[in-house]
């Protein structure tokens, strides 16, 4: 089975979570053929994987979305007939969108974006938008704010879309855009795998952006509510990681008949017999902070709620290990903050193999603003270290637990709350017998719930069922079966390894949240 991977902003150029766990399930079948359909934000990023790709992947095609084509060079009449009309209509107002002639229309005529977005046709849709709902506001600003809202958009719409029987996007939004039009001109089937909540991953983020505000900021949002609804639409699954994210899909209007639930796995041998602490480690109680340096993660309530701790609890030191590049200008408010604090004890590492650090880490910590079910929690359990995080996502179910009674594995605290944090911080430092006990609690927790081996049983019979329905072989390549079984007996010990396990292969930043 030929089966394309749709992501956005993710594999195979970032480290994370979303992108370990595709690199993991692209491993998991290796008798399949995978083509990877990326999307990032320019051209710049050509090429530049962080991740090997397995040998399975055979086509790697590549999606610009900030690359535009405003030359005047390019530029001449585009104009539409009365059915494209009324379906570029239909998208703006948001009225029963017509999205089979608008995939038509980018995918037959090829025309130029510049005259696109320049002409007569996008004008006139935006003048009735703007006297409809928005004429209190400076029609030239709207204009220019929608062209540069649908420029993104056009551009996915006009994309040369790769042939396969199943597109897996993992994510709603442009991928999912990506998913359906190739769905209806390709066939096959189509399925989406939500980590966050798209939709509402960007509205929280365009609530709090600084360069987008008011109605504008709502038009935004509405875009992306429109590409959601059509990917719900359009595919035959949709899988959640926890049962309160299938509800939200459902509320988003996502058919409760189609949604599936399949919690995040890890590969619990990896994090067994971890390297322990070192000789400067001797006095040290270690806090680990798995992630992005990003806004999303909030590192700053982290640092400042350090700060408090280790007043309180001097030989506290903070580890916050993975990259700081992907938004330079809000990391080095961070460094800055350190600094001028006089923060003692803080070390950014930068990507790291997190299997050199757990096992040297105390605890862990999530100060996120937003998560799905992080692999970086998972992952601590499976080091036996207790996690202290914020109660987003399913961080409060996988801490203290929904369908067990293994007790609590951490500590769940309130949203960008400084005082909770680093109370947070203290309780765990002061009693070493409860972090033993959490962390106890989580290992119980991920062994009989969120084991890699689980998570592959799931997807093996949800590509198979698809295969069945089209009348697809499904290939199970022996040699390179036994390859995957014999490369993850080398990284067990041979009382671990489990032959029905394919290796996850480590990575330097297992960051749990959307990449």
């Amino acid at each position: 089975m030929r089966i394309c991977i749709v992501a956005e902003g993710c594999y195979p150029y970032v480290v994370g979570g979303v992108s370990s766990w595709i690199h993991s399930l692209i491993r998991s079948f290796p008798g399949q053929e995978f083509v990877i359909l990326a999307i990032v934000s320019d051209s710049s990023m050509r090429g530049k994987y962080v991740y090997e790709l397995p040998s399975n992947v055979t086509e790697v095609h590549e999606i610009y979305l900030n690359d535009s084509d405003w030359s005047k060079k390019r530029m001449r009449k585009h104009r539409m007939n009365k059915k494209e009309y009324h379906a570029l209509r239909s998208l703006l107002l948001g009225q029963k969108i017509e999205w089979e002639v608008l995939f038509d229309f980018f995918q037959k005529r090829k025309g130029s974006l510049n005259g696109m977005l320049m002409g007569r046709d996008f004008l006139d849709a935006v003048t009735e938008f703007y006297q409809l709902n928005y004429s209190q506001v400076v029609f030239t600003d709207f204009l220019w704010m929608m062209r540069s809202i649908y420029l993104p958009l056009f551009t996915v719409l006009q994309t040369e879309l790769p042939k396969a029987d199943l597109y897996h996007c993992i994510c709603t939004g442009y991928a999912g855009v990506l998913g359906s039009m190739a769905k209806y001109f390709h066939g096959g089937r189509l399925m989406i795998s939500e980590h966050g909540i798209y939709t509402r991953e960007r509205e929280e983020e365009l609530i709090m952006a600084k360069w987008v505000k008011g109605i504008y900021t709502n038009i935004w949002i509405e875009q992306f509510y429109k590409m959601s609804s059509l990917a719900y639409e359009r595919a035959d699954m949709v899988t959640s990681l926890y049962e309160h994210a299938r509800g939200l899909q459902v509320e988003l209007g996502c058919p409760m008949e189609k949604t599936k639930i399949v919690p995040n796995g890890v590969r619990v041998e990896d994090f067994q017999n971890l390297p322990g602490k070192r000789e400067e480690d001797q006095g040290k109680i270690n806090i680990g902070a798995v992630l992005r340096v990003t806004p999303v993660k909030d590192v700053m309530t982290l640092l400042q709620a350090f700060s408090f701790a280790k007043m309180q609890e001097p030989a506290l030191k903070l580890w916050i290990m993975g990259t700081w590049e992907e938004d330079s200008e809000y990391a080095q408010e961070c460094f800055d903050l350190v600094r001028t604090m006089g923060i003692q004890d803080v070390e950014f590492t930068g990507n790291v193999d997190m299997q050199e650090y757990y096992g040297r880490m105390d605890m862990t910590i999530l100060t996120s603003i937003s998560e799905g079910q992080p692999l970086v929690i998972l992952e601590s359990f499976a080091a036996h270290k207790p996690v202290i995080a914020t109660n987003v996502g399913n961080c409060r179910g996988l801490i203290l637990g929904e369908q067990d009674d293994f007790g609590p594995a951490g500590i769940v605290t309130r949203i960008m709350n400084v005082e909770d944090t680093a109370y947070a911080m203290t309780a765990l430092a002061g009693n070493e017998e409860m972090r033993v006990q959490m962390g106890e609690n989580g290992y119980q927790r991920v062994m009989a719930l969120y084991q890699l081996s689980h998570l592959q049983d799931a997807y093996r019979n949800i590509y198979q069922d698809f295969a069945e329905s089209m009348q697809l072989p499904w290939k199970e390549d022996i040699a390179d079966k036994e390859n995957a079984e014999k490369e993850g007996q080398e990284k067990a010990s041979p009382d671990e390894a489990d032959p029905d396990d394919a290796e996850k292969e480590p990575q330097p930043d297992a960051d749990g949240g959307r990449d």
